[in-house]
């Protein structure tokens, strides 16, 4: 059983192809996985057994009648606690929203990969409403570290993260609005990517705007591929979803880096300091994509740090997200969020279009940087993972999250395409290298990190 809950789904379709196991005995053995890292790590919200296994019961039988749909038919995932899923609250890590209710739709990430045949097991934790970089709630307490409990697995999509890197199923359906797969990828040693804005639908709309983005978090990129080419379709809900991708990104994988034009920005021109080891893995995964033929050069994309702007455009959302709740209901949010709600509700609509200017800016810089370079390449995070329950690092002098997250949230005002890879471990902690490409060419994203995975690239550092 164990053996199971450690194989990515692109070798569970190939077993079940095969007939060496089928989705039944793969779903259990998910659920009980899931059951044991429960009490340690606290990755779920909420398990749906039940309604998995009947799904998948449904998923064995088309497998035996050769009646399958696709390769994630039958294959165990998770979905964030920020997305519909129908016939499960959705509660967004918050005690306000109320989980009586008909919660009879599904996100459109969740549609198709339900059309698809895949095995929902649950709900992941979310920090309420997603707002920061790490994973504690009113809700559901504190998320840890499957590599050290006493730390934190990042946010917000931690819950997610964890579920994967412990075997709780091979597949996860996150949210980023400024970090929020790549964050706990790093810390928690998984793949995850934050695709271009819009090629993943999202509905309802994010009070975060065109910040929000929905991304696999998976064990390796070859499968995060395969979830792209179920959920990157289109759904008339979101206005502002794109056209169908090109082709399929499993098909995208196999072109290597030899070629391509690297920008390496160790510390984004001296802006970021980031933890010697942490420094010292990355650098050493990059040597090794110069080795598989990739040009690279050591320089920086000009820009200036948009920290301002994006408090902003968050602390804005913030507020427009608790906006209804009533005095008894907004003393029941995290202390936190209650203060960056505050902080939003003081904005004007001038301040908010000032940011939305620099945003824009900051879009052109990228837009002409990207015509020199493929792709740009940094440290996900500048640090490993720090003090479970803490949104930031003991003595580390930042007031939000967004003061260790200096690599993440630029690209989500961009709206640009970028993956956390796992390239080594520093201090016994997961190291993240992040990849970042223009708009629109995610699969330049998963085939450099392919080609990462492919040249034994791991947490190891081999």
């Amino acid at each position: 059983m164990s053996e199971l809950t450690e194989l990515t789904a692109t070798r569970l379709a190939d077993g079940y192809r095969k007939g060496e196991f089928g989705p039944v005995e793969v779903t259990r053995a998910a659920l009980r996985r899931a059951e044991e890292i429960q009490p340690e790590v606290n990755a779920f919200v909420r398990l749906l057994a039940d309604d998995a296994l009947e799904r998948a019961a449904a998923s064995e039988e088309r497998w035996r009648r050769g009646e399958h749909l696709g390769p994630l038919d039958g294959v165990p995932v998770t979905v964030k606690d920020i997305l519909l899923l129908r016939g499960a609250p959705t509660l967004k890590g918050s005690r306000t929203i109320d989980p009586a209710g008909r919660w009879d739709e599904d996100a459109p990430s969740v549609a198709r990969l339900r059309e698809r045949g895949a095995v929902f097991l649950g709900k992941t934790t979310t920090p309420e409403f997603g707002w920061k970089g790490v994973t504690d709630s009113p809700l559901s307490g504190v998320t840890r570290n499957p590599h050290d409990p006493t730390r934190t697995a990042g946010g917000s999509s931690g819950g997610a993260a964890a579920a994967v890197a412990l075997g709780a199923g091979p597949l996860a359906l996150g949210t980023d609005g400024g970090g929020s797969v790549r964050i706990p990828a790093a810390f928690c040693g998984i793949f995850a990517l934050k695709p271009t804005y819009g090629r993943v639908p999202l509905y309802p709309a994010s009070a975060f705007g065109t910040l929000a983005h929905v991304g696999p978090m998976t064990r390796d990129a070859a499968d995060a591929a395969l979830l792209m080419d179920a959920i990157a379709a289109p759904d008339s809900r979101d206005w502002s979803g794109l056209p169908p991708a090109p082709g399929p990104f499993s098909e995208a994988l196999g072109g290597g880096v030899r070629g391509l034009r690297v920008a390496f920005s160790p510390s984004l021109g001296g802006q970021v300091r980031v933890d010697p080891g942490v420094a010292a893995v990355v650098r050493r995964a990059v040597e090794r994509l110069a080795g598989l033929g990739a040009y690279v050069e050591e320089t920086d994309p000009d820009l200036a740090d948009p920290v301002e702007a994006f408090h902003a455009l968050w602390f804005a959302g913030a507020a427009r997200v608790t906006q209804a709740l009533g005095r008894e209901q907004r003393e029941r949010l995290d202390p936190g969020l209650r203060e960056i709600c505050r902080a939003g509700g003081r904005l004007s609509a001038l301040d908010y279009l000032a940011a939305v200017d620099v945003r824009m800016d900051l879009g052109r810089r990228m837009g002409r940087f990207h015509e020199t370079y493929d792709l740009l390449v940094t440290p996900t995070l500048p640090v490993t993972a720090f003090e479970a329950g803490a949104e930031v690092p003991r003595g580390s002098g930042h007031r939000r999250w967004t003061g260790w997250t200096p690599f993440t949230y630029p690209f989500n005002m961009t709206q640009q395409p970028a993956a956390s890879v796992p390239v080594g471990l520093a201090d016994g902690l997961p190291v993240g290298l992040q990849l970042v490409a223009a708009r629109h060419r995610d699969d330049l994203v998963l085939r450099a990190a392919h080609a990462l995975y492919e040249a034994g690239v791991t947490l190891s550092g081999s």
